[in-house]
Formats: structure tokens, C-alpha cells, sequence
């Protein structure tokens, strides 16, 4: 059966060959969803455990950002670009977990060992029948089997549906996802008291809309929030 499986799959790998999200080249067997030179060359942030780091700088304000992290540095006609865009409109789910694990790997331990519950930031439900998933849930489960830490979708949802924020400026951002997010119905404030919780997104630009996500809990006493993504703009 094993061998049978093989041949087919070398079979199907003929005519629709596995291709590197990265590069587009072909990949190898031992290689999935990026190649050695691609996953080499990924612009890691490396700042897990910096204080006051770029991605923090971002999300200066209220409500208070615990900590602040991402796996990699976006840019434009970049591999983390590809990413996120195969991530996002591709249906590419198994690699946003496979890069959940990624950045969860190197959040291990540090200023994030005291997390209780990973809130990846919601769809609207029109957005979600649409695509099919939320994109940051996956990067959520990736980071939830190495962080040992479970995924919270029952605590925020998205109540009003916004237009995309990719050709806004900073303050149009900002003014789009003003009070989009609350608790849902059946979660009390005292609840979550004490509690910390990492908000995870796809990728952070101004970092409107975590920190609209993050607002959500504003009337919850003493809770700490963190933040992580698979990207962010420096």
C-alpha cells in the first residue's frame, strides 16, 4: 500500500509539481511549502525578547500591549509577502500552521511562558463564509502545539465588517476598524480577570486592527495582552 501510495503521489507530482511559495521553483521531496534557499533567506525579526521593539513601537497606546513579537520583517515583492498572500487568498492552511509553529518555536520560554489562552484576531462571518477560514486562526493552532497553550475562538468576534485595509493610509486604518470587535454575548469580563492572552494576526502594519481586537477586552480588570504575528512592517 505504501508503495502504491508513493507512485501515485510521484505520479501526481509529474503533471501538478509542488512548487516553492517563495520562489515558485520546484520543490524536493524533503522540502514543504518553501525551499532550502528560501526558508535560508527568510528576514527573521529575531526580537522575541527585545523590549520596546518595532513591533511594540506600533502598538503604543491603549489599551496596553504586554509584549510584542513577529516571525518575520514584511515587505513588498517579498517571501513573507508571498506568504501571507498564499496564506490569505489561497487557501494555503496547513502552511499558516506550519509557520505558527515556526514563530511558536522561538516565542518559547521568555516574556510569552506566562500566556493563558491565544486569541487569533476574527473574521466578520460574511468574510469568513467567503473564504472559507480565518487565516490567523491556523497561524494560532501552529503556535498552540508549540507554545502548549490553547486557542480561544469563543471569547471575540467581529461585529461590523469593514472594507480592505490594504490601500489605506495610517489614519484611514485607524478610523475603519474604530469599534468593529467586542466579547461575545456569553463571555463575562470577571471571567478573564488575571488572565494573559496573546491576539495573533497575519501581518502587522500600523497595527489598527489588533489593536482594535485588543480594545475588546478594555473592561476586563487586570487582564495582560500580548501580540504576535507571522509579519510585520519595520
Amino acid at each position: 500500500m505504501i508503495r502504491w501510495s508513493s507512485a501515485l503521489n510521484g505520479f501526481v507530482e509529474l503533471f501538478y509539481p509542488r512548487l516553492c511559495v517563495g520562489c515558485g521553483k520546484k520543490l524536493f521531496h524533503d522540502e514543504r511549502f518553501l525551499c532550502v534557499e528560501c526558508l535560508s533567506s527568510l528576514p527573521l525579526a529575531q526580537v522575541h525578547e527585545s523590549e520596546d521593539n518595532f513591533v511594540e513601537q506600533h502598538l503604543y497606546g491603549r489599551p496596553y500591549i504586554e509584549s510584542a513579537t513577529t516571525l518575520m520583517i514584511y515587505g513588498k515583492e517579498s517571501v513573507p509577502q508571498r506568504i501571507i498572500h498564499e496564506i490569505k487568498y489561497h487557501g494555503a492552511k496547513e502552511l499558516a500552521k506550519n509557520m505558527g509553529r515556526m514563530l511558536g518555536r522561538q516565542m518559547k520560554g521568555g516574556r510569552f511562558s506566562s500566556v493563558d489562552v491565544i486569541v487569533p484576531v476574527p473574521l466578520h462571518p460574511k468574510r469568513l463564509k467567503w473564504r472559507g477560514y480565518n487565516q490567523s486562526e491556523w497561524i494560532a493552532k501552529g503556535l498552540s502545539e508549540e507554545l502548549c497553550v490553547p486557542v480561544g475562538t469563543d471569547l471575540v468576534e467581529r461585529v461590523v465588517e469593514t472594507s480592505t485595509q490594504t490601500t489605506k493610509n495610517a489614519e484611514e486604518r485607524w478610523t475603519n476598524v474604530k469599534g468593529i470587535f467586542s466579547l461575545k454575548q456569553d463571555v463575562q469580563p470577571q471571567d478573564l480577570t488575571g488572565r494573559h492572552l496573546l491576539i495573533v494576526d497575519d501581518v502587522i502594519t500600523t497595527g489598527s486592527t489588533l489593536m482594535a481586537c485588543a480594545s475588546a477586552f478594555s473592561h476586563v480588570k487586570n487582564v495582560k495582552i500580548s501580540a504576535a504575528s507571522l509579519a510585520a512592517v519595520n
